[in-house]
């Protein structure tokens, strides 16, 4: 597993982390404890050291089960999020000052840590990030020891380039094959400010895996369900096609492109997938290997052309 910087923190992680929002039943269904245990375990085999919670997944679960399994493991880097309650329907966003160090201390005893290595502001607004009592707070929790860097999870290119323009360290960003388009907008702001950027929806919720029919149904407590309708979701498989032109010699799956086409992005320090079982961890890992070549420079040339067709611009 190779590693690269995280921007300007002075810290190198795995250019691959585990995300543990599928891990947590929260997104996809029922997963039980011991399989999740299991997933974070081999990934720490397979040479992981970057760890994606929040304290809202299993409305805590998750931390406490990362601060077991990784315990014994002081270079494991573990990422934590705050700023979501959901505990309501729908969830309710607070980043007040008192609600962050409140969530900051429970997320500390979870994990078992003195310290939070990195701790992220949970998809605020933009009008929230630029009040700037969140991003005050952290910067005092990390005075204090409390945290050792900060950063965004930013839902769109606005909320990134307030994020940037407060400091951040770590950027949080949805970058995939079919949507790539919001970290392209701040390339530019993330070299100058030597942001590190972590990527999520890597395989767009299991999109870009390439095993969908159009007929896809999603079962009980499965976020996809309510995220596309039938005909959006026939339309995203669809589209599909336009980039199958990818898998080819070494890149033997469609999840594999996806995987490297992010990789092959020099800007982003690691990608974070959410595997839910230990087979398809492995299966991702070694289906990503053959780098730093993650893709043919021919082939990223003609990405931009065929999704234009789609609609889609990078």
């Amino acid at each position: 597993m190779r590693k690269r910087p995280l921007g300007k923190t002075g810290l190198f992680v795995s250019e691959m982390s585990l995300g543990t929002w599928g891990l947590s039943g929260d997104a996809y269904g029922k997963v039980e404890p011991a399989d999740a245990e299991r997933v974070i375990a081999r990934a720490v085999d397979v040479g992981i050291t970057l760890f994606d919670t929040a304290d809202a997944y299993g409305l805590g679960r998750m931390e406490a089960l990362l601060g077991k399994v990784l315990a014994p493991h002081k270079d494991a880097i573990v990422l934590t999020k705050g700023g979501t309650d959901r505990t309501t329907e729908p969830p309710r966003k607070h980043f007040e000052p008192g609600q962050l160090r409140s969530s900051v201390e429970r997320s500390l005893k979870r994990l078992g840590r003195e310290r939070l290595d990195i701790y992220v502001l949970h998809n605020p607004s933009a009008d929230a990030l630029a009040l700037g009592e969140a991003t005050d707070t952290l910067l005092e929790l990390k005075k204090e020891g409390k945290i050792g860097v900060w950063g965004v999870s930013a839902g769109d290119a606005e909320v990134a380039k307030v994020a940037i323009d407060k400091g951040c360290e770590v950027l949080m960003l949805a970058y995939n094959l079919l949507h790539g388009i919001d970290l392209h907008r701040v390339a530019g702001d993330v070299m100058l400010a030597g942001v590190g950027i972590l990527a999520h929806s890597v395989l767009g919720y299991g999109l870009l895996a390439g095993l969908w029919t159009k007929e896809r149904v999603f079962g009980d407590g499965d976020h996809r369900s309510d995220r596309w309708t039938r005909v959006e979701l026939e339309k995203r498989v669809g589209q599909l096609d336009a980039v199958r032109f990818l898998v080819k010699g070494g890149v033997h799956s469609m999840r594999a492109a996806a995987v490297r086409y992010v990789l092959a992005n020099s800007l982003v320090s690691s990608a974070i997938l959410g595997p839910r079982s230990v087979e398809q961890l492995e299966q991702l890992i070694r289906e990503t290997g053959g780098g730093p070549l993650y893709l043919p420079d021919a082939d990223l040339a003609a990405l931009p052309r065929a999704l234009a067709k789609l609609g889609i611009l990078l």
